[in-house]
């Protein structure tokens, strides 16, 4: 099965279903594969083929999903960037990927018509009016046209290139097979508890693996990919009212915007019965709201990565809170020892309830096989079949995967072994601390010291928290801050991931609650 046919059997199988909605405009599976057949047919004739890649720096609207399945039918390989790169960043992806063509909006136009300036990169404009040497999306995706026969496009065929978010250095390409992209959907789809026409939030940008995956799991299922071009909570609870949305995947920082925005008593919800999450941690506090909220019938964490789609599912986090689940439908884990400084096999296990590097099998048919143009990663992620992560975690006594934090985040104070999650979900069950991260300083006498940067709310102190984790038996004391910083907000990734690199490094804002 390749992406192309899996949106024609949609569009065979039920084609009045609406597959997309962006404010007014609305597309059935039958408008869209029409509309991307087109969009392929003239993407031909600006010089794209099987295998080239297209940027795309566009944020989640009709245009770029219509793309999306249109580089799917032709065989190309779409990479789409994130929206709020800045010139030098867009030129490094453009570059690295080689892109023949680039699809660009209004806020990406600056940082696109910088990154292609002196190239033979060709430009697709969508918006009212073109700059020069661009076209006009319309004039490429619109009505009518030839719809062009399907190409050779096979399984094992490139299907996409997406950016990893970058949380130590320059992004990495990471290259996804057709066989990847659909084994993906189907995963989802089944790990969701995703039924005939779903419908979900698009809000998770589509130069995410959570964006891509939202959209076509509900190509498999002819559900609706409702577009949100930018977050805003109170235009993501309209949507849910309007829309009668049945499905979200969010990354945990949305679900707190919703739980605590003041809309939300007077917005109705009810027909979102399924919650997923994934892209980092999400607090047991956090956890007791959104199903006091939403009160789901399904509340999924999923744990994965853009190189393998799923590692891990936990299919109702009220359960055990914080936990990753099991392996997912085409998975196979494990938990091996975590160490800097030598070259760990795949052999050397820890036993359950120690902590090690979470590691996932090749073989999964979600997995990729390697990074684009990057053999130093490989050597460094790949080995003996293996993807070794860089998250640390430990197994239960029930066969459950925990995850805590990151191998290259642990801190090490009087040669203690400290994990900032284990730290930050004390520190979040604070009433008046709204989001927290932990990193280790440099501490001459400890080696690192815990340092916790926090969102204040109102009033709060660090002589209250520092009371607040003295207080705590489930915290042992060499574990708690011996430093708060309030900051106005925390550096995080796209996805959600804490950017400790950039506290550390003192890019943030403090203020003085």
């Amino acid at each position: 099965m390749t992406l192309g046919e899996l949106l024609t059997r949609a569009a065979l199988r039920r084609p009045e279903a609406v597959a997309v909605v962006d404010g007014a405009r609305r597309l059935s599976y039958a408008a869209l594969a029409a509309r991307a057949a087109n969009a392929a047919h003239s993407f031909g004739q600006l010089g794209v083929g099987k295998r080239d890649r297209v940027l795309i720096a566009l944020r989640n609207r009709l245009e770029h999903v219509v793309a999306f399945w249109a580089l799917q039918t032709l065989g190309a390989v779409p990479t789409p960037v994130n929206f709020r790169f800045a010139p030098a960043e867009m030129t490094y992806v453009l570059e690295d990927s080689g892109a023949k063509l680039a699809l660009f909006e209004d806020a990406t136009a600056p940082a696109v018509t910088a990154a292609v300036r002196g190239s033979a990169v060709r430009l697709v404009y969508v918006g009212a009016k073109a700059p020069a040497r661009s076209i006009a999306f319309d004039e490429i995706g619109g009505e009518g046209g030839s719809i062009p026969c399907a190409p050779d496009v096979s399984e094992g065929d490139l299907s996409l290139i997406l950016y990893t978010s970058g949380t130590t250095g320059r992004p990495k390409g990471v290259p996804r097979t057709h066989k990847n992209h659909y084994a993906g959907a189907v995963a989802h789809v089944i790990q969701c508890g995703y039924t005939w026409s779903e419908r979900t939030l698009g809000v998770m940008p589509l130069y995410h693996t959570m964006g891509i995956h939202s959209l076509t799991s509900m190509a498999a299922v002819n559900g609706c990919f409702v577009c949100q071009p930018e977050w805003s909570v109170a235009g993501a609870l309209r949507l849910i009212a309007a829309e009668r949305l049945t499905a979200l995947y969010l990354i945990p920082t949305l679900y707190w915007d919703l739980v605590h925005a003041p809309e939300l008593a007077q917005t109705d919800v009810a027909s979102v019965r399924k919650l997923a999450y994934a892209g980092a941690p999400m607090l047991e506090p956090l956890i007791e709201e959104c199903a006091k909220a939403f009160r789901p019938d399904v509340f999924v964490n999923h744990y994965g990565s853009t190189e393998v789609y799923t590692f891990s599912v936990a299919p109702d986090v009220r359960r055990k809170p914080g936990c990753a689940g099991r392996a997912g439908l085409h998975g196979e884990l494990r938990v091996v020892v975590a160490s800097a400084e030598r070259r760990v096999g795949p052999d050397e296990a820890v036993p359950p309830g120690t902590k090690g590097e979470v590691i996932a099998r090749l073989t999964s048919d979600e997995a990729f096989a390697g990074y684009w143009n990057r053999p130093d990663a490989d050597a460094k992620a790949l080995r003996d079949g293996w993807y070794f992560t860089g998250d640390m975690g430990y197994v239960d006594g029930d066969g459950d995967l925990y995850v805590a934090g990151r191998v290259d985040d642990m801190i090490i104070s009087g040669g203690e072994n400290i994990h900032p999650v284990e730290v930050e979900e004390i520190l979040a069950r604070h009433p008046h601390v709204k989001d927290v991260a932990v990193v280790g300083e440099v501490d001459e006498r400890w080696g690192e010291r815990v340092t916790a940067f926090v969102v204040p709310g109102a009033g709060v102190t660090a002589e209250e928290l520092d009371r607040f984790c003295r207080e705590r038996r489930d915290l042992a004391s060499f574990k708690r801050p011996r430093r708060f910083v309030f900051v106005a907000a925390i550096p995080k990734t796209a996805s959600g991931k804490i950017l400790r690199r950039l506290l550390r490094e003192g890019q943030y804002t403090e203020v003085h609650p």
